[in-house]
């Protein structure tokens, strides 16, 4: 398997920052199997390389990512696949390396989740942010009933998850979203990578015992969320209804709709 062939690249400095990239414009970053397994191949690579002391994850200039698939999310319904995202998760969460978001477009469901399970997050004042689960007729997955509220508090994300409701990264930044910053979307990256610069000056050991202790509130949130979601699924998703519901209401992400 060729992670570029599959819509990821990788670019490391000799500084030690490694840009992952994740580059599907036609699928808009939807998480197919075939791109799951490129990222968590990356990923654990990445993870490996005593070279690489940062790491920051990237994506399309006007979609971070659409989230799970239709074809896996139907997978999942008619329980023909296992659900393979919280591999996805837990990879980055347990990457040894500082990692850092720059979410500079929108970001749906568990492509947002993916990214709010870095160390550090950057996020776009004019980009949309949702979370679509109940819109098809399931609850969240991925870690979202805990990721989600470490990040815009549990109100809000109550808001969004129990509503399906979308906000603008400048409406999230007004209701307390605790990331490490809200910018104009052509921004994002750049602020995010001259972070990632100042981290690189430190030294790597020291970094990854520092990420190691600094993530652990939420490694136990994600394990936490995940028993509660996979039980919650277990019942969604034996609801004929479900996939009846996936089928008639999934839609790719538009980074433009209000």
């Amino acid at each position: 398997m060729n992670p570029v062939e599959l819509g990821v690249s990788v670019e490391v400095s000799a500084e030690g920052l490694a840009i992952l990239r994740m580059r599907d414009v036609a699928g808009k970053n939807a998480f197919s199997q075939p791109f799951v397994a490129a990222l968590v191949q990356t990923l654990t690579t990445l993870g490996a390389r005593v070279d690489v002391k940062v790491v920051v994850l990237c994506g399309l200039p006007d979609v971070f990512s659409a989230g799970g698939d239709r074809s896996v999310l139907l997978g999942l319904a008619e329980g023909r696949i296992a659900p393979y995202e919280l591999l996805l998760t837990r990879t980055l969460l347990e990457l040894p390396q500082p990692s850092i978001a720059a979410i500079a477009g929108a970001a749906v469901g568990g492509g947002l989740i993916f990214g709010l399970a870095c160390d550090l997050v950057f996020m776009a004042r004019e980009s949309r942010y949702g979370c679509n689960f109940m819109d098809l007729g399931f609850t969240p997955g991925m870690g979202t009933t805990r990721l989600l509220q470490a990040a815009v508090g549990p109100y809000v994300a109550a808001e969004m998850m129990l509503g399906a409701q979308y906000f603008r990264g400048a409406d999230l930044a007004t209701r307390g979203a605790q990331v490490n910053g809200v910018l104009p979307r052509v921004e994002v990256e750049a602020r995010a990578l001259d972070v990632a610069g100042r981290l690189c000056e430190k030294p790597r050991a020291a970094l990854v015992l520092l990420k190691r202790a600094l993530g652990l509130p939420r490694r136990l949130a994600f394990e936490e969320a995940r028993t509660v979601e996979s039980m919650m699924h277990e019942i969604c998703f034996a609801d004929p209804q479900t996939q009846a519901t996936i089928r008639e209401n999934y839609l790719p992400v538009s980074p433009d709709k209000p």
